[in-house]
């Protein structure tokens, strides 16, 4: 229909120019009746058709469309092409490839076995690549590319030259950064085995030399002079037949102790101070700590005498004299005993450590190498970190 009206308005828009130009009278008689029909045409084309204002419009839009639809489909056609052209490349290098491995592999195949062996291989790469190649890196390259694990490569197992090159420079490299992590560790543990060298100088924890366990001996002299009190039963007993060479010893040495001032104190502050001094040898160290511990713990049994005393007086109980001769003569024994092992252990250069209570309680108090810093600093840890760490580990 839109063509039909479209050619009727272009036939009498020519038959109306046409009468337009001629001059004959008669034509120009008619010419309202043309006008009329032009006029009629021109409705029938708004009633049918959009104003022509918006004519060229439509008409452009169904173009461009047209246009974008050619161009979408033109790129389409151009993508597909160069895919097909990148997957023939791709075969075309695989290609190549494959031919130039297997001219390689029938080069290194000396034998024709249809295998290459670890000879071959090494044979073939000195030749190829003109450089040494030690067994071991052969050996590593076949690893690699020996995918049937049989130690030879066959021919679809076998690469080209460039490849084993690449594989050889991989290898290289990580033999270089392992060396250099090697070399860094090792630099690392000399470091630290300086550091802890001059640590034990700092802090002495060497084996004893023999003055040391003579030295470390010297301590327990500390609680034998406090401790000789409750032995004045059984040691005056000892010497009514005669002069105890040993009870004559004790007693020349208990009366030059007792003649210094305030010996006993002086003695505690001397030991406390030099335990405390890391240069001295631990065992030293250690004997000094135990001695005055040893000394503190005589101090509880007479304690807890006077007090039991004078409860009993206070209630009317006479403690026989026999029984506090008695508690002495086992006190001074027990006093006797634990010095011995003290000092049998210290001349074999041992800890004496098995003392209930008091060397547990002497090994917490001894400072460790963990307990100072880089720079030789005194820096313990605190005692509830180790807690917690050894209930983790637990």
């Amino acid at each position: 229909m839109h063509h039909i009206c479209k050619a009727t308005a272009i036939v009498v828009i020519a038959i109306s120019t046409t009468d337009a130009f001629v001059a004959n009278p008669a034509t120009r008689t008619n010419l309202p009746a043309t006008r009329a029909a032009t006029n009629f045409v021109t409705s029938t084309l708004a009633t049918h058709n959009p104003s022509p204002r918006h004519l060229p419009t439509q008409l452009y839009d169904t173009k461009d469309d047209d246009r974008q639809d050619n161009e979408i489909e033109r790129l389409k056609k151009m993508a597909a092409k160069l895919r097909a052209e990148a997957a023939a490349l791709e075969a075309d290098k695989a290609n190549q490839l494959a031919e130039a491995a297997e001219k390689a592999f029938r080069k290194f195949d000396v034998n024709s076995d249809g295998a290459i062996s670890l000879t071959e291989l090494k044979a073939g790469l000195e030749k190829a690549l003109k450089t040494d190649i030690s067994e071991a890196r052969v050996k590593e390259l076949m690893d690699v590319f020996d995918k049937s694990g049989d130690g030879e490569l066959q021919l679809d197992e076998f690469v080209t030259v460039d490849r084993f090159r690449n594989q050889l420079e991989a290898l290289s490299r990580e033999e270089k950064r392992l060396a250099s992590e090697a070399e860094q560790e090792s630099k690392r543990q000399e470091q630290e085995a300086l550091l802890a060298e001059a640590r034990l100088e700092f802090l002495n924890e060497k084996e004893p030399t023999t003055n040391e366990k003579v030295l470390s001996i010297i301590p327990y002299l500390f609680p034998l002079m406090d401790g000789l009190q409750y032995g004045r039963f059984l040691l005056g007993g000892a010497d009514q037949e005669g002069a105890n060479p040993f009870v004559v010893a004790l007693a020349l040495l208990y009366t030059l102790y007792r003649s210094i001032p305030f010996s006993g104190f002086v003695s505690f502050f001397a030991l406390s101070t030099l335990s405390g001094n890391p240069s001295i040898n631990r065992l030293v160290r250690f004997n000094m700590q135990q001695a005055i511990y040893l000394d503190v713990a005589l101090f509880v049994p007479s304690l807890l005498l006077g007090v039991g005393g004078l409860i009993a007086g206070g209630v009317g109980i006479q403690v026989p004299q026999q029984a506090g001769e008695l508690f002495s003569d086992v006190m001074f024994g027990t006093l006797l005993l634990t010095l011995l092992y003290c000092v049998g252990s210290s001349v074999f250069g041992k800890e004496p450590a098995s003392i209930p209570l008091i060397s547990n309680a002497v090994k917490d108090r001894m400072p460790t190498i963990d307990m100072f810093d880089d720079e030789g600093r005194f820096a313990p840890t605190p005692k509830d970190e180790d807690d917690d760490k050894s209930n983790k580990d637990k």
